[in-house]
């Protein structure tokens, strides 16, 4: 079975080389990102977020999206839903939180990388079988 290839949104928002935003920053669709961000960016719920983050780009703050592909530096925890992606100029300080990880040589996590599943856990009661309040929380 082949698999699917990932294809990013498309580019709908671009901050420039030079630009510095402070404060906290939530978008929809595809950032690209060359300039600076001192605040936490967040991609809309649903909205299949995804943030592209040059060599030149840095993000001093918590990132929460779908789908982050950095070659830049990001100071703060990083949440992806789906996937996080690498380059070898990639630079975190923080935990990264993903579903799916590719990291080229090169780049560096200084923090934990900690894998999240999309299902929800299953529990277990005493005897092996499914717990009542974990059923009833899950239906």
């Amino acid at each position: 079975m082949a698999k699917k290839r990932f294809k990013a949104p498309k580019v709908s928002t671009v901050i420039g080389r030079g630009t510095v935003i402070r404060g906290d920053l939530e978008f929809e669709g595809g950032l690209h990102l060359d300039g600076r961000i001192i605040g936490n960016v967040s991609g809309v719920e649903g909205g299949g977020s995804a943030i592209t983050v040059s060599e030149q780009g840095a993000i001093e703050g918590d990132v929460r999206v779908d789908v982050l592909i950095l070659n830049g530096t990001v100071v703060g925890d990083v949440h992806a839903s789906e996937r996080v992606e690498l380059a070898s100029q990639a630079q975190v300080t923080g935990t990264v939180h993903y579903h799916l990880l590719e990291m080229a040589m090169g780049a560096e996590v200084n923090g934990q990388l900690v894998r999240v599943s999309q299902e929800a856990p299953r529990r277990l009661g005493y005897d092996g079988e499914q717990d009542e309040a974990a059923a009833t929380a899950e239906a």
